[in-house]
């Protein structure tokens, strides 16, 4: 990377981290140059009118004004054909896919000269099977998701048996090529990951749903999955706090009958809630959302 992108891009790495300041080392690392390169890069934007400004003391660093900066307009071929593949891989049924056209559309207005030719070849070059899906379902998972309001679904499962659901929606899971909604379901009272493209109907309730931890939900299901790296930049800007809404344990699940109260514990203390394991929310032969082999409870729910 020449001085010049490195500068755009430095710009661009502040701002996705405001208000958070960022160290010299942090962005040397990333760029991997110097320390006394970045500072003269620093110096250089500082010259030529750009807020950035040094935070000094513990826990400070450098920051920019995203308010007082626009995004740059320009994009390099290996930038714009990364997006193109990106979102010609979108399927119609996945979240969110009604918006990739108009998306790519307003990137490409940025895009002049040889990069856009260039890219616009590529797009000439890329064909794709599209998986037939209901847009009404997607629009609903958009927008119970958006709430979060409590979302009603049919669904039918691995073995083609179709129930009525109500859940709270916490996130969404992809593996394999397949978009999974990953909620608390009502009517299982446990943990639940819905395939979407199995979603026969889906209705938003209106009414609110519970804050529910998508990490919370996963638990050793899924612990393997992990925040795709090109939406590093979109990460929230302070820690998130304890989990909330840790999935409750379906009293049936301990051998009592559904509705039966947990026993307590010696002396009267309240049990311990125990965790939701892979067995509680991944699907038993004759319920299932979502299937796995046996032999491997640590991966993401894949049918």
């Amino acid at each position: 990377m020449n001085r010049t992108d490195r500068l755009y891009a430095l710009v661009e790495e502040l701002r996705a981290a405001d208000p958070r300041p960022v160290r010299v080392a942090a962005l040397a690392a990333r760029f991997e140059v110097s320390r006394r390169s970045i500072q003269r890069d620093l110096q250089a934007l500082m010259e030529a009118g750009v807020p950035v400004r040094a935070l000094p003391g513990r826990g400070g660093g450098w920051t920019v004004d995203s308010a007082m900066t626009l995004p740059p307009l320009r994009l390099t071929l290996e930038e714009a054909s990364a997006v193109t593949v990106a979102l010609a891989a979108v399927d119609p049924g996945a979240p969110y896919s009604s918006a990739a056209r108009s998306a790519l559309q307003k990137i490409m207005g940025t895009v002049q000269g040889p990069v856009s030719q260039a890219v616009r070849d590529l797009a000439a070059r890329i064909v794709a099977q599209p998986s037939p899906v209901d847009p009404t379902v997607r629009d609903a998972v958009e927008h119970a998701l958006a709430g979060p309001t409590v979302l009603r679904l049919r669904y039918t499962d691995a073995q083609g048996q179709e129930s009525e659901r109500e859940v709270e929606p916490a996130g969404l899971l992809t593996a394999q090529g397949r978009w999974y909604l990953i909620a608390w379901c009502r009517t299982r009272r446990a943990p639940r990951g819905f395939r979407i493209d199995r979603i026969v109907a889906a209705r938003p309730t209106g009414e609110p749903a519970p804050p529910r931890e998508l990490r919370a939900l996963l638990d050793s299901a899924a612990e393997t999955a992990i925040r795709p790296v090109a939406l590093d930049a979109l990460a929230p800007a302070t820690p998130s706090a304890a989990p909330a809404g840790r999935p409750r344990r379906d009293p049936a699940g301990g051998g009592g009958r559904r509705g039966a109260a947990p026993a307590a514990a010696p002396g009267g203390a309240q049990p311990a809630r125990p965790r939701a394991t892979a067995e509680h929310w991944l699907p038993r032969a004759k319920d299932s959302e979502t299937a796995t082999s046996r032999s491997d409870r640590r991966g993401p729910p894949v049918t």
